[in-house]
Parts: C-alpha cells; sequence; structure tokens
C-alpha cells in the first residue's frame, strides 16, 4: 500500500466531499469511533492507575487500533488490484474531509438569520458548535457560525490533509480519532480535567502544524477573493492576536478569518452552564452579521481547495 496518496486520489476526495457533503451517519467512520470512545471511556476508568493515565491508555489505543484498521482495510483492497486500493483510498479520504458540510451547515444558519427566523437559526448553530445558543441575538448567531468555518477549516480538513500526505489515509483517520477524542473527553471541567487531559493534549500536538499553515492558505485565499490588502488583514490578524484563543491552535485560523472578512469575533460566551470570558479577535472591527457568514463559507471553500493545490508540493 503506498504510503502517500497520489495527487489524483486527493482531488477526487475532495470532490466527493464537495459534491456529496457528509455521508448519512449510520455510515460514516467518525460515528462509529464516537461510539467506541463511549464504550471503552467506562471501562478504562475502572482501570487501578491515575485518570490521567486512564484516559491516556485510551487515547493511545483508540488511535493505534484506528490506523490499523485502516492501514489493513485499504492493505487488503491492494491486493485485488491497484484499482480497488485507489478506489479505498479516496473513499477513506472523503470520510476524514468535512469542508462542504460544514460550509452547508454554515449556509443554514444564514438562510434561517435571513428569513428572520431567529429561533431556527439558533437551532442551526447549535449543531456546530459547542457553547449555548438559545439566548443568542443574531449577531452572536452569526459570529459562532463564522468562528465554526474558521476553526474547522484545521480540524476538518487541513489537518487531515496534512496527515494523509505525510502517511496516507490510515493516518488521517487516525488524526479523526483524535479530533474524536479531544470532542468527546478533551474538556476542562471536573469530569474529564484528569481523564481527558492526555487527549487534548494530543489534540494540540496534531493541529500544531497545520494551524499555523493555515494562516498562509487563509490570507491567500483572501487575497484572490478579496484583494491583496485582505491577505495582508488575514496574516497580520492572525500573527498578533491568534495566540488570544484560550486554545493554542484554533486562535490562528480564527484570526485569520477576523481579518480576512473585517469582522470582531470570539470574546465571553457560554459553554455548559459556564459564561467563558475570553477576549475579542479582530477588536478594530465591526461585528459580524449575516452576510458574512457566506462570505466566511467563500473563503472556507477556497482555502480548502488551495489546501489540495499546495499538497502538489510534497505528494
Amino acid at each position: 500500500m503506498p504510503a502517500d496518496p497520489d495527487t489524483y486520489i486527493l482531488f477526487f476526495a475532495f470532490a466527493l466531499d464537495f459534491f456529496l457533503k457528509d455521508p448519512p451517519n449510520f455510515f460514516h467512520p467518525v460515528v462509529y469511533m464516537g461510539k467506541a470512545v463511549s464504550f471503552f471511556e467506562f471501562r478504562f476508568r475502572r482501570l487501578p492507575i491515575r485518570k490521567t493515565f486512564q484516559g491516556g491508555l485510551l487515547a493511545v489505543l483508540l488511535i493505534s487500533l484506528t490506523w490499523g484498521i485502516f492501514y489493513g482495510i485499504i492493505g487488503l483492497f491492494y491486493t485485488l488490484g491497484t484499482a480497488w486500493g485507489n478506489t479505498a483510498s479516496v473513499i477513506t479520504l472523503y470520510f476524514s474531509f468535512s469542508a462542504a458540510g460544514l460550509e452547508q451547515a454554515a449556509c443554514n444558519v444564514k438562510t434561517a438569520l435571513d428569513k428572520g427566523d431567529i429561533e431556527t437559526g439558533r437551532k442551526k448553530v447549535q449543531m456546530i458548535v459547542g457553547r449555548r445558543t438559545d439566548r443568542l441575538d443574531e449577531t452572536g448567531v452569526s459570529r459562532a457560525a463564522v468562528e465554526s468555518a474558521a476553526e474547522n477549516f484545521v480540524d476538518g480538513f487541513l489537518s487531515p490533509l496534512f496527515y494523509a500526505v505525510i502517511g496516507g489515509p490510515p493516518l488521517a483517520m487516525a488524526y479523526k480519532m483524535i479530533n474524536t477524542l479531544d470532542s468527546m473527553i478533551g474538556y476542562r471541567n471536573e469530569t474529564y480535567m484528569e481523564f481527558g487531559k492526555p487527549a487534548a493534549r494530543i489534540d494540540d500536538a496534531a493541529n500544531y502544524i497545520p494551524a499555523r499553515i493555515s494562516v498562509v492558505i487563509i490570507a491567500f485565499a483572501s487575497a484572490l477573493l478579496s484583494g491583496l490588502n485582505s491577505g495582508v488583514k488575514a496574516a497580520g490578524t492572525a500573527f498578533s492576536q491568534g495566540r488570544r484563543h484560550k486554545s493554542p491552535n484554533a486562535g490562528y485560523p480564527e484570526a485569520a478569518f477576523a481579518g480576512a472578512l473585517e469582522v470582531r469575533l470570539s470574546g465571553p460566551a457560554e459553554y455548559h452552564g459556564e459564561l467563558v470570558e475570553k477576549p475579542y479577535i479582530g477588536e478594530a472591527f465591526a461585528l459580524p452579521g449575516p452576510g458574512d457568514i457566506k462570505r466566511a463559507c467563500d473563503l472556507l471553500m477556497l482555502s480548502s481547495f488551495l489546501s489540495i493545490v499546495f499538497s502538489l508540493l510534497f505528494v
């Protein structure tokens, strides 16, 4: 089995994501990754060792198991012939990409707001963010949608692509397990502060390089969409304000989007019933509105396409 995917495999996987969006839940590996985390969490919590070690063992096991399963499946298809193996690689990478699904979800929020239906807008944006949304006004809903598009460009597309280029589709799927673990147990609360800490740190490490690469890609995409000055603002805002985010990585793409779109993002938000005070990113700009959601979606998709193009330099 080839360690690195051929260029056309990356393009075909991107095309599937673009045209088909996310596959049904019953067919999506990430859904079963989530079920695996839930299944094993209880069992690993019963181990007679510190909670941090329990969570660390769980993370290492599931990440390794995910890589091994997909390495074995794709390898099996390659024994049937190159065409079979390449098809399995394309489908696996398609499962790891979620740019178009995110774009559609964000645009659904805009559609609701354009109709003046704030309640539906709140429900739609709740599907793509982790904060409380039932008390958000139009600006708050718009801000949440734009932030989701920015942050998930890395989690949902660039990082899987980065690891696919390094180690093929199995490594891309191993990254998806890393991301799934972080989203399920990587919380800083009483339940997961210790148990979920290893998963959160692994996710931080996995996204460190892609998050910073994203600034260059977003700035380039912004320059193509809105002119050179827009690209300069994207890069400048990212490198001057990207560290304001509590996450060591999420702030960089978010700040790049803030500069590119000239909107104010982040700030105080409610998570799991607790108000979290966060500084604004792009504080010199105006608060976003529904129209900025569409601009964010355009920036997301062009950035994703450019990521595939730039990957030609390494495959």
